[in-house]
């Protein structure tokens, strides 16, 4: 369960990081696209640093659940399904941004970071602003507080 817990955590953590930094833009059902080719914080170490996290989290769960199964099968439908998004998303940065988009593309990886920081855009980035992540990520917080202690309680229950 500590293992998972870890994983959840750290899951969480990435994505925090990604929309202090990205901001709402993190959160859009209209078009897809974005205001700023964001290549700072987490996103210069891997271009979809939210879904990464995601699927770090769920993986966690899976691990937390004593589920191994449901971990990889998780892991691998959130893999499959983030791949689709993402790729239509990358059509739209294409259109936005061109020549420095490809550029950011060729340095930073999908989903696994690289160590090699991406320090190469002249493009303006937005603020980091942990106040503004932290109240995009209430519910998120909440969710992952709420499955973690019926977890634990669970658990408890069953011991």
């Amino acid at each position: 369960m500590a293992v998972g817990f870890l994983l959840v955590i750290a899951g969480e953590c990435v994505r925090l990081w990604g929309v202090a930094i990205a901001g709402s833009e993190t959160r859009t059902t209209g078009p897809v696209g974005g205001t700023f080719l964001v290549t700072v914080g987490p996103f210069a170490y891997v271009r979809n640093p939210l879904y990464m996290g995601n699927i770090i989290m769920y993986f966690g769960i899976g691990i937390m659940a004593n589920m191994p199964g449901l971990a990889i099968i998780g892991l691998i439908y959130f893999y499959l399904q983030y791949t689709l998004i993402v790729s239509l998303e990358e059509e739209a940065l294409l259109k936005i941004f061109g020549e420095q988009y490809l550029q950011y593309v060729r340095s930073v990886p999908r989903f696994v970071p690289t160590l090699k920081k991406y320090g190469q855009s002249e493009l303006s980035q937005p603020e980091l602003s942990w106040k503004k992540g932290f109240g995009s990520e209430k519910r998120t917080l909440q969710a992952i507080g709420i499955l973690i202690l019926s977890m634990v309680i669970l658990w408890y229950v069953r011991q």
